[in-house]
């Protein structure tokens, strides 16, 4: 079964039918492929004229383009001077030096091009030199709780809520039964694809067995301040030695693959990025559960895993807030934009709510500031700082 995603679809018909390139970027398995996909077929419905070219690295019918040289030579054979050509390009990050490619299709002016890639370094260097302000990139998501709500057919509802947060936001999960047993078996092999395409075989990794441990560690330490001491430390306590210019390097590989995000400390009073403990969080939980094990006890892990997937799919840049000696779990920002998040599994006392409450009111500006919580009854505005379920919280648009 597929479903549409119009929030997608919207961004990139706002440049269809024009020369730039559209490309969709995220982790495997996000939906990129159905939406390049969806993108064609609404082409071809809407232009009688059009010549539409898909190239998928994912099938062996196109396993001979292996360089810029073999997709020039194929397109270009497929070209048709009396119609619109359209040139679809999924996983391009597997044909060598598709940069150059892409700049002699421009050059020609006489393509429209979308592509997809699961690789955030793949409008850097040559490729952004080559066509710098002649591309837009549109970063797809996991499913958001709305989403996963319209996918599967379901209630707005605690229980819907409980297997989003269980199983996470893959949108093939629509076409498997939501049991254990089925969920995490495929979520292991999506892992082991982005593992092992997107990270092992891209960065010729030999040391698998270090990978499988820092990625157990990043699990365990969802939401915690991470550094390459504290995983070399713990490494070490494994008996496994190796240094600290590796381990940053595995994470970043990590990072680029949209596998992991990395959420850095942000200054609130100085205004400044600090360089030191970052915060990383997975892209999809329900891969986060399948790699180690989904634990009740992790909620808060989860939780905050959660909202800052959710802000991100809304688009805000997020940083972990530092004020004085205490921390704001999210600063998000966007254009004019900014709001101040605080999660919390629960708020059972006066206490709680004196700490969760009273960090954010230390804040003295008018931006929107909330505590997320799982808490049934809702704190009323307490001093202009908002408390909303997680379900709720989810379920806004910002």
């Amino acid at each position: 079964m597929i479903k549409n995603r119009p929030i997608y679809i919207e961004k990139v018909r706002n440049y269809m039918y024009r020369n730039i390139i559209k490309v969709f970027v995220g982790q495997r398995r996000v939906g990129k492929s159905v939406l390049l996909r969806q993108v064609s077929e609404l082409i071809i419905k809407e232009k009688s004229n059009a010549n539409v070219i898909f190239i998928s690295k994912e099938d062996l019918a196109f396993e001979f383009i292996r360089n810029y040289q073999d997709l020039v030579n194929y397109s270009e054979s497929k070209r048709q001077s009396d119609a619109e050509n359209f040139l679809f390009i999924d996983e391009i990050q597997d044909i060598e030096d598709f940069e150059k490619a892409l700049r002699h299709f421009q050059s020609k002016e006489c393509w429209d091009i979308y592509i997809t890639g699961s690789n955030s370094k793949l409008l850097s260097g040559e490729l952004a030199t080559f066509i710098s302000g002649r591309y837009i990139e549109i970063k797809v998501s996991t499913l958001s709780f709305t989403e996963f709500i319209d996918f599967h057919n379901l209630s707005n509802d605690n229980e819907t809520l409980q297997k989003y947060i269980r199983y996470g936001g893959l949108p093939f999960l629509i076409n498997l039964d939501l049991t254990d047993a089925v969920v995490f078996d495929y979520l292991k092999n999506v892992y082991a694809a982005i593992l092992y395409k997107d990270i092992i075989a891209r960065h010729n990794i030999r040391n698998t067995g270090f990978l499988d441990k820092l990625i157990l560690f990043l699990a365990d330490n969802t939401g915690s301040v991470v550094s390459a001491k504290s995983i070399n430390d713990f490494l070490k306590s494994q008996r496994i030695s190796i240094s600290h210019n590796n381990i940053l390097d595995y994470l970043n590989y990590l990072c680029e693959a949209f596998f992991l995000y990395k959420a850095k400390r942000h200054d609130i009073k100085g205004k400044k990025i600090l360089e030191f403990g970052e915060k990383y969080y997975f892209e999809d939980i329900g891969i986060r559960h399948a790699i180690g094990s989904y634990k009740s006890g992790d909620i808060n892990k989860i939780m905050e895993n959660l909202v800052f997937i959710h802000l991100k799919i809304n688009e805000f840049d997020v940083t972990i807030g530092k004020l004085q000696d205490m921390e704001i779990d999210f600063v998000a920002e966007k254009t004019d934009k900014r709001i101040y998040v605080q999660v919390a599994f629960s708020i059972p006392d006066e206490n709680f709510k004196a700490r969760e409450f009273g960090n954010l009111l230390l804040i003295k500006d008018n931006y929107r500031k909330i505590v997320v919580t799982l808490d049934e009854i809702q704190i009323e505005n307490y001093e202009g700082v908002e408390h909303l379920h997680l379900r709720k919280f989810l379920s806004e648009t910002f």
